[in-house]
């Protein structure tokens, strides 16, 4: 799996690599089982610091996506949650802000919505 991380971005690396990963893990590039590379291989690969590459894999293990074992290191678990009311919570407010910002630039109702399927089944499994 390919990780690009934009430096010159102002979302933050754990953030952008947590992404990554997620992706990987919905569209089966990482299957369930399989290993992410170490904390210090990842850190190297991507040149990024090794707490970061470790604040992402903690995050993930929050999220029940990956386990975290001392000998095997992390492991893809795609474990599906249920969406809690904190993460319903959450993901309101982000949408608020981005249906905002996309009014305030124009988009309507419609092609919003459009984009937001357009997206949302680039991803349906």
């Amino acid at each position: 799996m390919l990780i690009v991380i934009d430096f010159e971005s102002e979302e933050p690396i754990y953030q952008q690599l947590k992404n990554s990963i997620m992706k990987g893990i919905l569209t089966n590039e990482l299957k369930e089982g399989e290993s992410l590379p170490s904390v210090r291989e990842m850190a190297s690969d991507i040149g990024v610091n090794m707490h970061t590459v470790n604040k992402t894999y903690n995050l993930l293990k929050e999220d029940g996506l990956i386990n975290i074992d001392r000998r095997k290191g992390a492991i893809v678990s795609k474990d599906k949650q249920k969406p809690t009311e904190e993460y319903k919570a959450k993901l309101k407010s982000n949408l608020d802000n981005i249906i905002v910002e996309s009014s305030l630039r124009g988009i309507n109702e419609e092609e919003f919505l459009d984009i937001c399927k357009e997206l949302y089944n680039q991803y349906t499994v």
